[in-house]
């Protein structure tokens, strides 16, 4: 199948078939990625990383994916850019592509710049995450650790616990998951919960332990207090009273389900310390399984042969 020379900005820049596809490509990957050293790029390929919000997870997955590749990375940050002089973001990545980097890796906080920058670029365009809208190489990286546990996604129930409003991580997510067949509830306070979110196709609900023992997938995401009001939950103390991953809810997980979290974690707020060393716990999986789906999504959107 070939994916290059395509951008990667949501979801829906998929097929269900192209994403079987990445995901057996990342399977094969990961059952022959022993190598310790670089493999050598053609023609000496690069990625440009422009990272305009902190980010540690997935920007050092795609330089650790770079580097698995041979890609030299040029890597931008805000705080480094013209952007502090008043550039537009869409000039700088127009200044970038004059480069002639082979690839550009984009986050901001703005939701759709990374649509709006594939539109005026030659080169593919990898969303890395914008504002509330989309987190595609995350979803991707989700759907491959609960595939490697569970063998098939079809059928399998999905609980996404928190701020559900403001996760471009849970929509990315809805839209991959419910694309290969899982069933999702999503559950938070009900002021964390986007309008109309059971257009998604997903179930709403504000009780979480009700929910717990019928889950095969439990994710909670990180509660982010830098795009809340002051007034949408009352305390982290009742947050965490009511929707935390705690010592008692581990009871009524089942024994064979998963925990995923996408980072970073809020210790003790989403998801607590006991929590974080159960064996059910899978979040040192997806931090490993990102390098290498992003891998995967290098070498087909660059079109870097390995």
């Amino acid at each position: 199948m070939n994916l290059a020379g395509r951008s990667l900005t949501d979801i829906s820049d998929l097929s269900r078939e192209e994403v079987v596809f990445l995901l057996a490509e990342t399977k094969s990957l990961k059952m022959n990625s022993s190598r310790p050293t670089p493999l050598p790029a053609p023609g000496g390929r690069s990625v440009a990383l422009l990272f305009f919000e902190p980010s540690t997870r997935t920007r050092t997955s795609f330089e650790m994916a770079a580097f698995r590749l041979g890609l030299r990375v040029l890597h931008l940050e805000a705080s480094s850019s013209s952007a502090q002089k008043g550039e537009t973001i869409y000039d700088t990545a127009k200044n970038v592509e004059a480069l002639s980097p082979h690839g550009m890796v984009i986050r901001h906080s703005g939701s759709g710049i990374p649509l709006q920058i594939s539109k005026l670029l030659k080169i593919p365009v990898i969303n890395a995450g914008d504002g509330f809208h989309a987190h595609p190489t995350q979803a991707l990286l989700d759907a491959f650790t609960i595939q490697e546990k569970f063998g098939n996604i079809s059928g399998l129930n999905i609980l996404i616990i928190g701020d559900i409003a403001h996760s471009r991580v849970a929509r990315s997510n809805i839209a991959l998951l419910r694309m290969l067949g899982a069933k999702i509830k999503v559950c938070g306070p009900p002021t964390l919960i986007p309008p109309l979110a059971s257009e998604l196709g997903v179930e709403v609900t504000d009780r979480l332990d009700e929910n717990l023992a019928s889950a095969d997938v439990i994710m909670a995401l990180r509660m982010q207090m830098e795009r809340q009001s002051s007034f949408q939950i009352p305390s982290l103390k009742e947050y965490t009273t009511r929707f935390g991953i705690t010592q008692e809810r581990l009871n009524l997980i089942k024994k064979d389900a998963i925990i995923l979290h996408p980072g970073p974690v809020n210790r003790g707020i989403e998801i607590m310390s006991v929590a974080l060393r159960d064996p059910r716990c899978q979040i040192m999986e997806q931090v490993e399984n990102g390098v290498l789906m992003r891998s995967v999504l290098l070498r087909e959107l660059l079109g870097v042969a390995c």
